[in-house]
């Protein structure tokens, strides 16, 4: 978590119904927009990414509604039963884990009644980008009436999105990921076209309202109580990343996504030096880097001492990927030192626990730092990794 975060929290002793915190609610607002880098207007809901998803649902659509889900992990698994709980009839276009979607494939799974099309921009269970400008040039390209919803709770900060220029629909964010602040705040960038399809939606919405949010935002005010604390905590992060760039928030994030994009391509270069295989080589995200342990070795093993003998946080894969993977995030508060910290970490384990042969202690390290010095030559300082930030060993959060 980002310092200057925890202590906005400590001292955010603010009424959610006072002039001072609709002034501090409609600057955050403000700065969401830039951050996400959309004209549109933002929500800012108090729950977790997921309460973002079902907001999605609930307010663009009706029951029986034909949608249309891309999944190729288990995030992109939570839109089909998202939209079976609301009513909608998911059509599915699915990819195996660890490989993106064939735009072919979604070309021929569109149909003329289509009325939403849900995906991720990265699906962190698996560590894959899937690339939302061809989804949203394809849609566009057919004339589809469908509305594009991105869950880009990994994806904002850590990959290039515009939103506006792709026609993006709604673009979701979670404040635990490259905002750098605990979970609990998720939000929602929504299209015009967005707007105007809920005032003919017919599935129930109260909490989630959208409408209700945008109208009283525009006061200052949420609809229910917010999480007032992390609304400061928010505001802090986002100031912090604008101080990157001198204070533009749009460069800052420009920085945000080339620290994540130097600290992913480090990893994925020691991977075969440790004797280990990346899951996604075609696809790789930046948000997280998704390594399969030596063969015959559980990756829980790894996660487990990385934690105890270092307090390195990884996460074990999900689901039936669970043993078969581990995950290495490169968003927020993480830079290439901190990236540098966890590679030579893995090469103890791996040198001291792991059956793997033709390794040297060292040659993992070396290919990183071989990346981070051809990154810091050919990116141009403007958009170049953030100043460094002290290590940390806290774990970052790859839930929703």
């Amino acid at each position: 978590m980002l310092p200057a975060a925890q202590f906005a929290m400590a001292a955010a002793d603010l009424h959610h119904r006072t002039p001072e915190f609709r002034a501090l609610y409609q600057r955050v607002l403000g700065q969401l927009r830039t951050f996400v880098g959309s004209q549109n207007d933002v929500v800012l809901l108090t729950s977790s990414g997921t309460g973002a998803m079902e907001a999605a649902v609930a307010n663009l659509t009706s029951p029986g509604d034909r949608v249309l889900v891309l999944t190729a992990g288990k995030f992109g698994e939570r839109w089909t039963g998202l939209a079976m709980a609301f009513g909608c009839q998911p059509d599915v276009v699915s990819a195996p884990y660890g490989q993106t979607l064939s735009l072919e494939t979604v070309r021929a799974a569109l149909r003329s009644d289509t009325r939403v099309v849900l995906m991720q921009a990265t699906e962190t269970s698996t560590g894959v980008r899937h690339d939302v400008q061809a989804v949203a040039e394809l849609l566009r390209s057919t004339g589809s009436d469908a509305l594009l919803v991105v869950d880009a709770i990994t994806g904002l900060g850590t990959t290039h999105l515009d939103m506006d220029a792709w026609g993006v629909d709604v673009l979701i964010g979670g404040s635990q990921k490259a905002v750098m602040i605990p979970p609990g705040l998720a939000y929602l960038a929504v299209s015009e076209r967005a707007w105007k399809r809920m005032e003919t939606t017919k599935n129930p919405r109260y909490y989630f309202d959208l409408r209700k949010e945008r109208k009283v935002a525009s006061k200052g005010e949420s609809a229910y109580t917010p999480g007032v604390a992390l609304i400061a905590a928010l505001g802090a992060a986002l100031d912090y990343i604008a101080a990157q760039a001198d204070g533009d928030l749009a460069k800052g994030r420009a920085l945000l996504v080339e620290n994540a994009e130097t600290c992913a391509a480090m990893m994925r270069a020691a991977v075969p030096a440790l004797g280990m295989r990346l899951f996604a080589p075609d696809v790789p995200a930046s948000a997280v880097t998704a390594v399969m342990p030596p063969e015959g070795v559980d990756s829980g093993v790894i996660v487990k001492e990385l934690k105890s003998r270092f307090g390195t946080i990884v996460a074990n894969g999900q689901g039936e990927m669970k043993g078969h993977l581990f995950r290495v995030a490169h968003l927020g508060f993480f830079d290439p030192l901190d990236t540098l910290a966890v590679i030579g970490a893995l090469e103890q384990v791996t040198a001291s626990s792991l059956p793997v042969s033709k390794f040297e202690l060292g040659d993992a390290l070396a290919a990183a730092q071989r990346v981070f010095a051809d990154r810091s030559r050919i990116v141009d300082k403007s958009v170049s990794a953030p100043s460094p930030t002290p290590a940390s060993t806290e774990p970052v959060a790859v839930g929703r």
